[in-house]
Protein backbone atom coordinates (compact mmCIF):
# COMPACT_ATOMS: atom_id res chain seq x y z
CA UNK A 1 0.00 0.00 0.00
CA UNK A 2 1.55 3.32 -1.02
CA UNK A 3 2.06 6.37 1.17
CA UNK A 4 -0.65 8.47 -0.52
CA UNK A 5 -3.18 5.70 0.00
CA UNK A 6 -2.19 5.40 3.67
CA UNK A 7 -2.48 9.16 4.11
CA UNK A 8 -5.97 9.05 2.60
CA UNK A 9 -7.01 6.43 5.14
CA UNK A 10 -5.54 8.53 7.95
CA UNK A 11 -7.31 11.65 6.66
CA UNK A 12 -10.61 9.76 6.49
CA UNK A 13 -10.14 8.82 10.13
CA UNK A 14 -9.47 12.44 11.03
CA UNK A 15 -12.56 13.61 9.12
CA UNK A 16 -14.73 10.95 10.77
CA UNK A 17 -13.26 11.88 14.15
CA UNK A 18 -14.05 15.58 13.69
CA UNK A 19 -17.66 14.81 12.82
CA UNK A 20 -18.12 12.32 15.66
CA UNK A 21 -16.47 14.65 18.18
CA UNK A 22 -18.69 17.54 17.08
CA UNK A 23 -21.92 15.56 17.22
CA UNK A 24 -21.20 13.38 20.26
CA UNK A 25 -19.34 15.79 22.52
CA UNK A 26 -19.36 19.45 21.48
CA UNK A 27 -23.01 19.98 20.48
CA UNK A 28 -24.54 18.04 23.42
CA UNK A 29 -22.27 19.85 25.88
CA UNK A 30 -23.15 23.24 24.44
CA UNK A 31 -26.87 22.46 24.59
CA UNK A 32 -26.79 21.20 28.19
CA UNK A 33 -24.27 23.57 29.78
CA UNK A 34 -24.83 27.00 28.18
CA UNK A 35 -27.61 29.57 28.23
CA UNK A 36 -29.53 30.22 25.00
CA UNK A 37 -27.58 33.38 24.05
CA UNK A 38 -24.27 31.63 24.71
CA UNK A 39 -25.34 28.56 22.72
CA UNK A 40 -25.92 30.64 19.62
CA UNK A 41 -22.56 32.39 19.93
CA UNK A 42 -20.62 29.17 20.39
CA UNK A 43 -22.40 27.15 17.70
CA UNK A 44 -22.21 30.02 15.19
CA UNK A 45 -18.47 30.16 15.77
CA UNK A 46 -17.84 26.40 15.65
CA UNK A 47 -19.89 25.17 12.69
CA UNK A 48 -18.40 27.41 9.98
CA UNK A 49 -14.93 26.37 11.16
CA UNK A 50 -15.92 22.70 11.05
CA UNK A 51 -17.35 23.00 7.54
CA UNK A 52 -14.30 24.90 6.28
CA UNK A 53 -11.94 22.35 7.82
CA UNK A 54 -13.93 19.50 6.26
CA UNK A 55 -13.86 21.23 2.85
CA UNK A 56 -10.08 21.63 3.01
CA UNK A 57 -9.71 18.02 4.17
CA UNK A 58 -11.96 16.92 1.30
CA UNK A 59 -9.72 18.70 -1.21
CA UNK A 60 -6.66 17.14 0.38
CA UNK A 61 -8.33 13.71 0.27
CA UNK A 62 -9.12 14.23 -3.40
CA UNK A 63 -5.54 15.29 -4.13
CA UNK A 64 -4.12 12.28 -2.32
CA UNK A 65 -6.50 10.09 -4.30
CA UNK A 66 -5.15 11.50 -7.53
CA UNK A 67 -1.57 10.89 -6.38
CA UNK A 68 -2.40 7.33 -5.25
CA UNK A 69 -3.92 6.49 -8.66
CA UNK A 70 -0.59 5.40 -10.09
CA UNK A 71 -0.23 2.38 -7.82
CA UNK A 72 -3.84 1.25 -7.41
CA UNK A 73 -4.93 -1.37 -9.91
CA UNK A 74 -8.62 -1.80 -9.07
CA UNK A 75 -10.98 0.60 -10.85
CA UNK A 76 -13.23 0.72 -7.78
CA UNK A 77 -10.33 1.72 -5.56
CA UNK A 78 -9.33 4.37 -8.07
CA UNK A 79 -12.77 6.00 -8.20
CA UNK A 80 -14.24 5.56 -4.72
CA UNK A 81 -11.66 7.67 -2.83
CA UNK A 82 -11.95 10.38 -5.49
CA UNK A 83 -15.72 10.41 -5.09
CA UNK A 84 -15.39 10.51 -1.29
CA UNK A 85 -12.96 13.44 -1.44
CA UNK A 86 -15.02 15.38 -3.98
CA UNK A 87 -18.24 14.76 -2.04
CA UNK A 88 -16.60 15.87 1.21
CA UNK A 89 -15.43 19.11 -0.36
CA UNK A 90 -18.71 19.91 -2.12
CA UNK A 91 -21.02 18.98 0.75
CA UNK A 92 -18.94 20.87 3.32
CA UNK A 93 -18.76 23.89 1.01
CA UNK A 94 -22.56 23.78 0.66
CA UNK A 95 -23.08 23.38 4.42
CA UNK A 96 -20.87 26.39 5.05
CA UNK A 97 -22.71 28.38 2.37
CA UNK A 98 -26.11 27.81 4.01
CA UNK A 99 -24.93 28.76 7.52
CA UNK A 100 -25.98 32.44 7.12
CA UNK A 101 -29.45 31.45 5.89
CA UNK A 102 -29.79 28.93 8.71
CA UNK A 103 -28.81 31.55 11.29
CA UNK A 104 -31.16 34.11 9.74
CA UNK A 105 -34.06 31.65 9.87
CA UNK A 106 -33.32 30.98 13.54
CA UNK A 107 -33.13 34.74 14.25
CA UNK A 108 -36.53 35.29 12.55
CA UNK A 109 -38.02 32.34 14.48
CA UNK A 110 -38.80 30.74 11.13
CA UNK A 111 -38.74 27.24 12.56
CA UNK A 112 -39.82 25.55 9.34
CA UNK A 113 -37.02 27.11 7.26
CA UNK A 114 -34.48 26.57 10.03
CA UNK A 115 -35.46 22.90 10.29
CA UNK A 116 -35.13 22.44 6.52
CA UNK A 117 -31.70 24.04 6.32
CA UNK A 118 -30.47 22.31 9.46
CA UNK A 119 -31.70 18.95 8.13
CA UNK A 120 -29.77 19.50 4.89
CA UNK A 121 -26.52 20.22 6.73
CA UNK A 122 -27.01 17.28 9.10
CA UNK A 123 -27.77 14.83 6.28
CA UNK A 124 -24.84 16.01 4.15
CA UNK A 125 -22.49 15.77 7.13
CA UNK A 126 -23.75 12.34 8.20
CA UNK A 127 -23.32 11.04 4.65
CA UNK A 128 -19.77 12.42 4.72
CA UNK A 129 -19.16 10.47 7.92
CA UNK A 130 -20.62 7.26 6.48
CA UNK A 131 -18.63 7.57 3.25
CA UNK A 132 -15.35 7.99 5.13
CA UNK A 133 -16.06 5.16 7.54
CA UNK A 134 -17.20 2.92 4.69
CA UNK A 135 -14.20 3.76 2.52
CA UNK A 136 -11.80 3.04 5.40
CA UNK A 137 -13.37 -0.31 6.29
CA UNK A 138 -13.75 -1.52 2.70
CA UNK A 139 -10.19 -0.50 1.95
CA UNK A 140 -8.74 -2.18 5.05
CA UNK A 141 -10.78 -5.35 4.48
CA UNK A 142 -9.51 -5.71 0.94
CA UNK A 143 -5.83 -5.01 1.57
Amino acid sequence: MNLFFQLQILLSGIIAGWIIFQTAFVAPTVFTKLEDAEKALVLRAIFPKLFKALAVAGLLHLGLGLLAQTTVSSAAFKMFPLIVGAYTFLSSFLCNAIVPATNAARDRNDTKRFAQLHRVSVLLTMLTLLLHLGWMFVTNASV
